[in-house]
């Protein structure tokens, strides 16, 4: 039985054209290899299955070609590419980090730098999955990598660069790979059917390069995978079964129920996706890329960002023409929302559900069962006309969401539409309803009659402010019985929250002087400060306590008050009593004691 050879490696490219969809890169090799600028270590890092190991065994077979081609491509005839080719050259070496990641493998290879190459110019060492060298390893490696001998050069590889030292990172040319766009799989994919005599439906092979999210060796698999289970010949149907990704079907018909308001068939559509085995976070996410997708194509200028297959693109078209911007900026910050909760959510299937019945019901267009069901037309709308003349009925399709007939911008909305033939609607509004011909939704209408509403009890509340005697509330007289409520009321306000201030209060009342100037009297500075760090907080509780804007509070020094009607907080206490016995204070800080 002959061996089978999966793609992948198969087909690996062996020179720098044949490398897909890094071509800055190759061409900055190449050019390196034209002018003979070539550095002591290269570090290529990026995702993943795009050419990282592949374009480092190229460029160590290139740069010892004995016989480059003009393109600067290696000649495949040479002594050292065909023991390259063969697997058998001894100056190219290969070493696993992950599996050799200590400092004594370090240093075998350190000891193997020495040794100059057999055939060609230089020894090539390249170094795969480098991340995973201990830090021993890495220092260990440093003077080497910074002052390697003339004929040693070092291609490091990795997926997660931000593990390597900075120290390494300095002494190497660093090259970034990109993610493999949606059309440079599908074209090689295509080659690769080509020459397999494999008749595949470019939106399978579509859908095989989104699934391989920008890795080329993952979409080689996927190919392998479909071509095991389908044959010679794959639909997209195939695909999407085989590996289990959700056709673009559910998104386009949910797209319609969200605009339709339709519940019940949104909720059934999820439902039947749950039972054929797809995680709900997996769609909730889906249904957001669906979305982001329709956006992008009202716009021929970013059409261009939708990585889809042509027979898809149109319909994706088709429904962005038909949805409108503010259905689908509210539709994906639902759809965002319930992806950020889905985590943290106990009860995930109904957080979707949820978010479906948002969807259905942006704009207000959630319909009844009945309403879908039999298709049940929406009562007409009629505008009453004047007496004298007959009432006709204003033509509207059948829809999930009355619509009524736009007002204009003189009279209020209410005057110009009616819902029921017994409203009354005055002669002008009936004319000014037929002169205008558009339409606007329940909802707007509601809307534009709660904001006129607003408006008109805003105007009655400043024309009843107008109206009010504004001295007798600003500048009410008050009395100094007030005044002692009043500041007992604040020292119980601030007995727990702040003790000193509650000291305070309870036993400095202030004094009513002229112009409603209160003034108190304090013990000491301390206070003073202490009143004037929260005097801008309670100064208006006083004035709207005691009706009187115009009240101003003072404080001074009583150089009369007697220390004995001072009210001590429990700090007061501890510091006079640490002060008559230091071991006090030792004890608090030993026992990490605080005041309760």
């Amino acid at each position: 039985m002959e061996n089978f050879i999966v793609s992948a490696r198969k087909y690996r490219p062996s020179t720098f054209d044949t490398v897909v969809g890094q071509g800055s890169i190759t061409a900055t090799l190449k050019n390196a290899i034209k002018n003979k600028q070539l550095a002591q270590a290269y570090l290529f890092c990026g995702p993943r299955g795009v050419g990282k190991t592949t374009c480092a065994r190229i460029f160590a077979k290139t740069i010892n070609c004995l016989n480059l081609t003009p393109e600067l491509e290696a000649c495949n005839e040479c002594e050292s590419c065909k023991a390259f080719n063969e697997n058998r050259s001894y100056n190219i070496h290969e070493l696993d980090a992950a599996s050799n990641n200590s400092v004594d493998d370090i240093r075998q290879l350190i000891d193997k730098v020495r040794i100059p190459p057999q055939i060609g110019k230089y020894s090539i060492y390249i170094v795969d999955e480098v991340h995973m060298l201990s830090t021993a390893a890495f220092n260990a490696f440093l003077k080497t990598l910074e002052e390697p001998p003339a004929h040693a050069k070092f291609i490091l590889a990795t997926t997660e660069k931000h593990k390597i030292l900075p120290t390494i990172l300095s002494r190497c040319q660093i090259f970034d790979f990109n993610r493999m766009k949606v059309e440079n799989i599908v074209g090689h994919l295509q080659n690769l059917a080509k020459k397999e005599g494999i008749d595949a439906d470019p939106n399978g092979l579509n859908v095989i390069a989104q699934k391989a999210d920008g890795g080329m060796r993952d979409a080689l698999s996927f190919f392998d995978q479909i071509v095991s289970f389908s044959g010679k010949k794959f639909t997209y149907q195939d695909v999407i079964n085989n590996l289990n990704v959700l056709d673009y079907e559910y998104y386009f018909r949910l797209v319609d129920y969200f605009k339709a308001g339709d519940v019940v068939n949104s909720l059934l559509i999820f439902n039947e996706i749950l039972n054929k085995g797809f995680d709900a976070h997996h769609f909730v996410t889906g249904l957001s890329q669906h979305l982001r997708d329709i956006m992008v194509c009202r716009d021929a200028a970013t059409v261009q960002l939708l990585e889809v297959g042509a027979d898809i693109k149109d319909r994706y078209k088709k429904q962005a023409q038909e949805s409108t911007l503010p259905f689908l900026y509210t539709a994906l910050n639902i759809t965002n929302r319930c992806d950020l909760d889905y985590r943290d959510s106990k009860n995930k299937r109904l957080l979707v559900e949820l978010m479906l019945m948002q969807l259905c019901n942006i704009g207000g267009k959630i319909v009844s069962q009945n309403a879908v069901s039999q298709n049940i037309a929406q009562p007409q709308i009629q505008a009453v006309q004047p007496q004298g003349q007959p009432a006709q009925p204003v033509q509207q399709p059948q829809q999930s969401v009355q619509t009524v007939q736009t007002q204009t911008a003189t009279q209020p909305a209410a005057q110009h539409v009616s819902t029921t033939v017994s409203q009354p609607v005055s002669a002008p509004a009936a004319q000014t309803a037929a002169a205008q011909p558009g339409q606007i939704s329940i909802k707007d209408l509601m809307l534009r009659q709660k904001q006129q509403a607003a408006a008109k009890q805003q105007q009655l509340n400043e024309e009843k402010a107008a109206q009010t005697p504004v001295q007798s509330n600003e500048c009410q007289d008050f009395t100094p019985e007030q005044v002692e409520l009043l500041w007992k009321k604040l020292a119980e306000i601030y007995k727990t929250k702040k003790p000193r201030l509650h000291a305070i209060f309870a036993s400095s009342v202030p004094k009513i002087k002229e112009n409603y100037v209160l003034e108190m009297s304090l013990q000491n500075s301390l206070q003073i400060d202490t009143i004037n760090e929260v005097k801008t907080g309670f100064v208006g509780y006083v004035r709207k306590e005691l009706h009187n804007s115009k009240i101003e509070i003072v404080t001074k020094v009583d150089e009369n008050a007697s220390s004995s009607n001072m009210i001590y907080t429990d700090v007061d206490k501890f510091n006079f009593l640490n002060s008559q016995n230091n071991n006090l204070g030792v004890l608090k800080t030993e026992l990490n004691l605080d005041f309760i």
